[in-house]
């Protein structure tokens, strides 16, 4: 079981989408993401398998949570380096967790 001192070793911070495009080496449908979580943590990029809800166009400027203080990632010819929070639909795909305030700062801390 998890306690409260597991939980507060992660770094989740509120970012924004910068730049999206196509990640078609990946082997799920996927997009290359790069956040930015503000002057502390800097631009970040992440592969994020969000293809089904939404269109590139839709995700410059929309706020995400990530989890920040994970190893970078290896994924096909491009590295991950922040994982980018969802959850599933009915039918499993995933659908972006975002600050539903838009006041959230970025960079700020999950608490």
């Amino acid at each position: 079981m998890a306690t409260i001192e597991d939980f507060l070793k992660l770094d989740i911070r509120v970012g924004i989408i910068t730049h999206a495009e196509e990640f078609p080496e990946a082997r799920k449908p996927a997009y290359k993401l790069t956040i930015d979580f503000g002057s502390e943590i800097g631009l970040k990029r992440s592969s994020a398998q969000i293809t089904k809800h939404y269109k590139l166009s839709s995700l410059i400027g929309n706020k995400v949570l990530a989890v920040v203080n994970f190893p970078p990632r290896q994924i096909g010819p491009f590295i991950s380096e922040v994982l980018t929070l969802g959850v599933p639909d009915k039918d499993g795909h995933i659908i972006l967790i975002q600050p539903e305030n838009e006041e959230a700062i970025v960079g700020g801390k999950l608490s």
